[in-house]
């Protein structure tokens, strides 16, 4: 009876610390949940070499910690963690979740396995020199390349094995604690030199009949063969090998998903440039490949796009899929516009988290920028919950090109405008680069706003008014810059109809943890332009609660 009793118990505790790490949903948006509390993620990816030793992440950790991150995403190196066939080390990543728990950070390993942005050079010497065991892609003119063969299953059970030893060991040592609250599976998978292998499994593989499911996803019909299909059209050999990429690593996060249930995401290098497949990594788990990757990968959670060109707004819409896949960017390029792209990723997408590439290389501008926005999201981050999924939350990023951003709400009309837009600042006209500006708007309630960013000005307008705008040029002082003739000016105008939207008031705010609201000053006059806007200093991170009023005839 005892032995029952002590069975029982021992379940009973193993249900109470068994880890409740989740994407949760509200509507199309989702958040990360541990422990039944949500959070979002703020983080920051360690450049590829950063923690190969102990010392290494003794010293890097407290430093990321320092920038207000929350999160640190570093690699987890096949080579380091098997470096003889069948013998682990798991050193490097017990000491990371050690530091990560003294400096109270969250830890997501980047599993770099099999490969490494498209190459194998993580793969351990042995797996490498065996070449007959673990054959090698080869290009279409029979070049072998330094990338393993996901058509061969020696390689996908010498990956499996240790990522499945990874999980075990992470479950074993972190279940209690949940420390580590993400994974990625491999590293910007894709071919190059070529849109697909052409190794001798990869040509029989090309010669068999396209899977039903695919042929729906690829709206086809059900009978060909991929290469009846396609032949030698490079987008559709990207698809074929998406699809067996999808595979292998679908199996994977099965895999891992059987012994510790937590979330799982692959990361990919854009497609950008105008570039083709094999030009970039092809078949990759890429926007315009995300039907098939979800279809053979349904173990694996997001979808995540690395984002380095230019055109960030673009490349974070094309993964903001609602629920099918929300955003989440775990690469960006370090750079001093990397805090406002955080807000927008946060604000416009609702997004699961952010992170900027190789911060612990950064410059100081870039960190101080990347630790004033973090300090701001840590503040608005019971309001961001709150408020997700209602279609209360929107974002702007704004640049020299890209100066203005309409957003409509109702019957209003926001224009946000670069804070160099403005006559005042001599960086606005001097031939500067401009910093990009950005914030993120909540809707409290009706007429009642929060303003949260660096470097934006906003109007607020009936949408009736704005259609009624005229053109003018004002100075400093908000008086016309010149006489009545100036561009712009009509002096045969209709009359106005309906009303106007006026500024109440604005006073910057702080955030509770409690999502209460804490005045700290009001802003009028100067600072409101007489009530014409709000604005945020390119060279301020702040909040400001603004309340609006209508006025006029109806």
């Amino acid at each position: 009876m005892k032995r029952v009793l002590c069975i029982i118990i021992s379940l009973i505790f193993a249900i109470a610390i068994s880890a409740k790490i989740n994407l949760r949903y509200v509507g199309q948006r989702a958040y990360l949940e541990i422990d039944n509390k949500p959070m979002l993620i703020l983080g920051a990816e360690l450049s590829n070499s950063a923690a190969t030793s102990e010392a290494d992440i003794n010293e890097v950790l407290p430093r990321m910690k320092a920038l207000n991150v929350n999160t640190v995403l570093i690699p987890a190196q096949w080579d380091l963690i098997e470096p003889e066939e069948g013998k682990y080390d798991f050193t490097l990543i017990d000491t990371a979740i050690k530091k990560a728990r003294e400096c109270d950070l969250h830890l997501i390993f980047l599993w770099f396995g099999a490969w490494k942005n498209s190459m194998s050079c993580y793969a351990p010497i042995w797996f490498k020199e065996d070449v007959k065991r673990f054959p090698r892609a080869v290009t279409q003119q029979g070049k072998p390349l330094e990338i393993a063969s996901a058509f061969s299953e020696n390689v996908f059970q010498a990956d499996n094995r240790v990522f499945s030893a990874l999980m075990q060991h992470i479950r074993d040592v972190d279940e209690m604690h949940q420390t580590v609250i993400m994974m990625q599976v491999e590293n910007e998978i894709g071919m190059l030199e070529d849109a697909r292998d052409h190794s001798p499994k990869a040509e029989k593989a090309y010669s068999l009949p396209i899977p039903k499911d695919v042929c729906k996803v690829l709206k086809m019909g059900h009978g060909s063969t991929w290469k009846d299909a396609f032949g030698k059209d490079v987008y559709g050999e990207e698809q074929f090998m998406a699809y067996h990429y999808a595979r292998y690593v679908g199996r994977l996060a099965q895999s891992a998903h059987k012994i510790y249930n937590i979330p799982l995401y692959v990361n990919a290098a854009m497609n950008s440039r105008g570039r083709k497949p094999g030009e970039y990594p092809s078949a990759g788990p890429l926007a315009h490949l995300a039907d098939i990757w979800k279809l053979t990968a349904p173990s694996i959670d997001l979808l995540a796009p690395d984002i380095y060109d230019t055109g960030f707004k673009g490349w974070a819409k094309q993964y903001d899929m609602g629920k099918k896949n929300p955003l989440f960017i775990p690469e960006s390029r370090c750079c001093d516009n990397s805090g406002v792209r955080a807000l927008y990723v946060f604000g416009e997408h609702e997004g699961v988290g952010f992170s900027p590439f190789a911060v612990d290389q950064c410059a100081e501008s870039e960190g101080l920028e990347i630790s004033r926005s973090y300090a701001l999201l840590q503040e608005l981050q019971p309001l961001l919950l709150k408020y997700r999924g209602k279609n209360a939350i929107r974002g702007v990023l704004l640049n020299q090109e890209d100066k203005e951003t309409l957003i409509e709400d109702g019957d209003m009309t926001f224009t946000c405008r670069h804070y160099f837009t403005l006559p005042w600042d001599s960086r606005a006209t001097n031939g500067s680069t401009w910093r990009e500006g950005g914030a993120i708007i909540i809707r409290l309630a009706k007429n009642d706003y929060l303003i949260a960013g660096s470097g934006v000005v906003v109007v607020f307008q009936k949408t009736t008014e704005k259609a009624q705008e005229t053109v003018k040029t004002l100075g400093e002082d908000g008086f016309a810059s010149s006489g009545n003739k100036q561009k712009g000016i009509d002096n045969n105008l209709q009359p106005f109809k309906g009303k106007r939207m006026g500024i109440g008031t604005v006073d910057e705010v702080n955030i509770q943890e409690d999502g209460m609201i804490k005045y700290i000053r009001r802003e009028n006059g100067d600072q409101d332009h007489q009530g014409r806007h709000v604005r945020i200093s390119i060279d301020d991170y702040k909040i400001l609660h603004v309340r609006l009023y209508e006025y006029g005839n109806d």
